[in-house]
């Protein structure tokens, strides 16, 4: 059951939004505020988050700008709920990662498609990634020359090579997207929409993308435990690498690489 988070501070709108989301069959998470918002999506890790800009305490670009800084929460869908927005405000919302917008009024039908068409998008992504890592080989059955290297996930793209470059060089400290943006000269604000334009995804997805492809990889070539590779990888919090990982991948680092082990002993057998 796909998990929904919505940040909404009138009752009653929030109230309707919870009860749509159930009977379509969704696990509806309220909160009434912008820090509860942050706090319940980095104790549930919904699959899509639903915010209003005006929200008391944190309002909605203070809590994307605050998911979007955090491994854990950085590649969730966001939409935004507003009565009305400009084109400045959009770009924004856009530029610090947002997803979506919908614009009251609207339907309840609406909500729903919008939800639905961003969750096949998220998934569409992960079945494409879950393809690429299949491809990394254990020690035991790979040729090394032929092996394929997770560093290999980046498009060839040449107007972000320096991005790219800067991420595989660094992907396993604590870096993130002010980090990439010092190193290549641009503002946060503007390598967000550059990345975003070119490739559909943020400075941070392609980070974690990063890290995931390398845990696959160690997970798959060698012994390393599960906490060591957490660690090589750049994951200072060993909770966040854990609901990272199962975001991706619906199960937990060890049970993955015991699943990959029991396919290529039945390829052998």
């Amino acid at each position: 059951m796909k998990k929904i988070l919505v940040i909404e501070n009138e009752v009653e709108s929030r109230d309707i939004f919870l009860d749509s989301l159930e009977i379509k069959g969704f696990e509806a998470i309220a909160a009434e505020n912008g820090v509860v918002g942050v706090q319940k999506a980095q104790e549930y890790l919904p699959d899509l988050v639903i915010c209003d800009i005006l929200i008391p305490k944190l309002d909605g670009y203070g809590v994307l700008r605050t998911l979007r800084q955090n491994p854990a929460t950085a590649i969730i869908p966001f939409v935004f709920l507003t009565a009305e927005a400009t084109q400045a405000e959009v770009r924004q919302g856009m530029n610090l990662g947002a997803d979506d917008y919908l614009i009251k009024p609207f339907t309840v039908e609406e909500v729903i498609r919008t939800i639905t068409a961003r969750l096949q998008k998220q998934e569409i992504l992960q079945q494409w990634y879950a393809a690429q890592f299949q491809y990394l080989k254990t020690p035991s059955t790979a040729n090394t020359e032929n092996s394929i290297e997770p560093h290999l996930i980046f498009p060839n793209c040449s107007q972000l090579s320096k991005v790219f470059d800067f991420i595989e060089t660094n992907f396993h400290q604590s870096i993130g997207l002010c980090d990439v943006a010092l190193a290549v000269g641009y503002s946060p604000a503007y390598l967000t929409s550059q990345v975003r334009r070119l490739t559909g995804r943020t400075v941070n997805r392609w980070i974690v993308d990063r890290r995931m492809a390398e845990v696959c990889f160690l997970l798959q070539k060698t012994e390393q435990p599960v906490d060591a590779i957490a660690q090589a990888v750049g994951y200072q919090n060993a909770v966040h690498f854990f609901r990272q990982f199962r975001q991706y991948h619906g199960t937990t680092p060890q049970a993955w690489r015991n699943a990959q082990r029991l396919q290529c002993s039945a390829k052998h057998n």
